[in-house]
């Protein structure tokens, strides 16, 4: 009886004594390909709705551009940009003055002059955010997560 114990762990036992030893290994493996697996699907969807929110605020911010002020409107250009649904326009688009000093804009008062000599210039701020939710829970996320996006376009 020991020596067939023996001769079943030793790994340079004969291979009649071996069968079975891919089914369990397969067995215990495979919950752990599942779990990365759909860990791999949302990382790869939470990606995809991040680029699908920021394409629906970039598409209000450029009805903004091209249209005149209507904060309706380029919520609804927002809401409708994209085929996914659950996209919001939130907070809701804004106006603001301001001057461009390199990369940034520096707040200012409509129809001042800038440090440079021009005019400021009227920009619209346009957001947009959705609710993710994980197909499992992960300790450090919330559900659900909310996915935001923006974008800011000089309008006159």
């Amino acid at each position: 009886m020991i020596r067939q114990l023996i001769l079943w762990l030793c790994p340079v036992a004969p291979a009649r004594h071996r069968r079975g030893t891919a089914a369990i290994e397969f067995a215990l493996i495979l919950p752990i390909i599942a779990l990365l697996f759909t860990a791999l699907f949302d990382l790869g969807y939470l990606a995809y709705e991040t680029m699908e929110v920021q394409a629906a605020a970039e598409a209000g911010a450029q009805y903004a551009a091209k249209n005149t002020w209507n904060a309706g409107a380029i919520t609804a250009a927002v809401t409708s940009a994209t085929g996914m649904s659950g996209i919001s326009a939130v907070p809701a688009p804004t106006q603001f003055c301001a001057c461009p000093t390199g990369t940034t804009l520096s707040p200012a008062t409509c129809g001042s002059t800038c440090s440079g000599g021009g005019t400021t210039g009227t920009y619209g701020q346009i957001s947009a955010q959705k609710q993710h939710w994980t197909v499992l829970p992960y300790p450090t996320l919330p559900q659900p997560f909310i996915i935001a996006g923006q974008a800011i376009r000089r309008l006159k």
